[in-house]
């Protein structure tokens, strides 16, 4: 038990921890949007998904608490490791406030979590709980807010119009750009991310660096443009 508690406390340990979580959190943005991508299909598609999630209640929640689980271990991490790298290193470099051979984005990944972690708050407070104050429909619109979008007709009916809650919800200018600078932001992020968990976990070294520095950018400019598609897409009103 020592052994691993000193592991944990140690820089190796909490980067293990990054790399894990962050795996995690990689996986999970890569289902979502699988899930989101539904939007391009018949609006009955994401619907039927919506309601099959809320009808399996045990199963939504133990995904939503291990995620919360794993943020909350990924935050820690970044936190730690952060403060304790400022307090190895208390005057900077020398005749530079910039490491050698780094990016903007590697120097600024807690900033960029934290401002992906902030989206990620306000995008559940819309769409999943949907709380009144944010959630602004078009001044056209004939519901009032969320809870006026149900499914009127088939199997769905009564429940929630998840079609109809994405397409009045990215119609907002100020919604969609917020959401495209929050996952160009998370494609960044994720593109070091994995980068540095490979190095983390030993695999990035000799050829494979630069087949996995590759592969990481891939990844990272699909599933921007997976994400990003939504609300360009219903903002040009291509999906209604």
């Amino acid at each position: 038990m020592k052994p691993l508690l000193l592991l944990l406390h140690s820089s190796i340990g909490k980067k293990l921890i990054m790399a894990a979580t962050g795996a995690a959190l990689f996986l999970f943005a890569i289902g979502h949007l699988v899930g989101n991508l539904q939007i391009f299909l018949p609006k009955e598609s994401i619907n039927a998904y919506a309601h099959f999630l809320h009808q399996n209640p045990a199963l939504i929640w133990s995904a939503r608490l291990g995620l919360l689980a794993v943020v909350g271990l990924h935050v820690w991490a970044a936190i730690t490791l952060t403060a304790q790298n400022k307090a190895a290193r208390p005057l900077g470099y020398a005749g530079s406030d910039k490491p050698f051979a780094t990016n903007w984005i590697s120097r600024h990944m807690l900033l960029t979590g934290l401002v992906i972690a902030a989206f990620v708050v306000y995008h559940l407070l819309h769409f999943t709980v949907q709380t009144s104050a944010i959630n602004l429909l078009p001044s056209a619109h004939p519901a009032k807010d969320f809870s006026a979008l149900v499914v009127e007709t088939g199997p769905q009916k009564g429940f929630k119009d998840v079609h109809a809650m994405l397409v009045a919800g990215f119609q907002q200018p100020l919604v969609s750009v917020f959401y495209l600078v929050a996952v160009g932001l998370l494609a960044l992020h994720l593109n070091h991310g994995t980068s540095s968990m490979f190095q983390s976990l030993g695999f990035r070294e000799g050829l494979w660096r630069q087949r996995l520095e590759l592969a990481s950018k891939i990844l990272a400019a699909a599933i921007f443009a997976g994400y990003a598609s939504i609300p360009a897409a219903i903002y040009l009103r291509i999906v209604q």
